[in-house]
């Protein structure tokens, strides 16, 4: 094995790259799709119009700066949509807020990238609303047309960030954020058994030399999962993500994929062996991050329970450091 790269590098390489030439998965030159969602009613009678995107790409993250290659029309070209583009299917990013009369006219949202445009058509047509039960089920956490009382009644995260929203930053030098996650604790990741204690020598010498033996994993989960539809891990986690922004930027600890890698040994919910952490005792999430270069970066933290996810932005003006 070449040194300095992983097994589960490896691994994750081969099921991302196959040898066939004629497998239809790319791992970077393709473009990225807009998509639309559905929409949903407010209080006010106002309508919110939900959008996504499918990155076709496995490890390209693209970004397309708001204008004529990123757009909304009718009205103000930026929406809020994102900037920097994760890579394959990502759900339910954003909402773009329109009046109650809207009536039968369409929102488009145009986006090029590596010189193909498409164009996501949003409307207020009937079978296009969406409720808590249509995300669950969407984003994989139900399966295929399955759901109970518990789930139904599976409220999303709430998140408290603590400190500004907006914040100053120097390239290289990390900056830390926190914030507080509450659940309602409905949707949790399946039990797992606790083996049996030993009962003889032989059999705590038979644990010992498992626990010793190097990690390795089966042809069952090495193969790529057969599903009608994605299927998610319930559990809580809290994750950020760059939104808007085109330097590099790493996060300590690593976080969790909210983008569907569905390959075995992702840090992703939607990956068969994948297990949400353990909460924090406090609730208190925090995350490091340091910017690579500088520029005006807008960071997403989402906090999901494997069903339903809340969001909340920073953005963090990045200066060069001094030479």
């Amino acid at each position: 094995m070449q040194r300095g790269v992983s097994l589960p590098a490896l691994i994750l390489a081969a099921i991302a790259l196959p040898a066939d030439s004629s497998a239809q998965t790319y791992a970077r030159g393709q473009n990225v799709a807009p998509a639309f969602e559905g929409w949903e009613q407010n209080e006010d009678g106002s309508f919110n119009f939900l959008f996504g995107y499918m990155n076709r790409n496995w490890l390209e993250e693209i970004d397309v700066p708001v204008g004529e290659d990123n757009m909304f029309s009718p009205g103000p070209a930026d929406r809020g949509q994102p900037t920097h583009f994760l890579p394959r299917r990502n759900r339910f990013v954003f909402k773009v807020r329109v009046p109650a009369d809207w009536g039968d006219r369409e929102l488009v949202w145009t986006l090029t990238s590596h010189g193909v445009t498409e164009h996501a058509y949003a409307s207020l047509r009937p079978d296009y609303i969406v409720d808590n039960t249509v995300i669950m089920s969407e984003t994989g956490a139900l399966g295929a047309g399955s759901s109970n009382a518990e789930m139904r009644a599976n409220e999303p995260p709430k998140i408290t960030l603590e400190g500004q929203r907006t914040r100053d930053a120097i390239v290289g030098q990390p900056v830390s954020v926190s914030v507080l996650v509450e659940d309602d604790g409905l949707l949790r990741p399946p039990r797992r058994r606790a083996p049996a204690p030993p009962e003889t020598a032989e059999d705590s010498a038979r644990v010992d030399s498992i626990a010793r033996a190097h990690p390795s994993l089966s042809r069952r989960q090495l193969t790529p999962p057969s599903r009608v539809t994605v299927q998610k891990v319930n559990g809580l986690f809290m994750s950020w993500f760059v939104y808007r922004g085109e330097g590099e930027v790493a996060f300590d600890p690593p976080q969790v994929k909210v983008w569907e890698d569905t390959r075995a040994g992702a840090n992703s919910p939607w990956s068969p062996l994948w297990r949400p952490p353990e909460p924090p005792e406090d609730d208190r999430w925090t995350v490091t991050v340091t910017f690579s270069e500088p520029g005006t970066y807008i960071l997403r933290g989402r906090a999901d329970d494997g069903g339903l996810f809340a969001d909340e932005e920073i953005t963090v003006v990045v200066r060069p450091a001094a030479s």
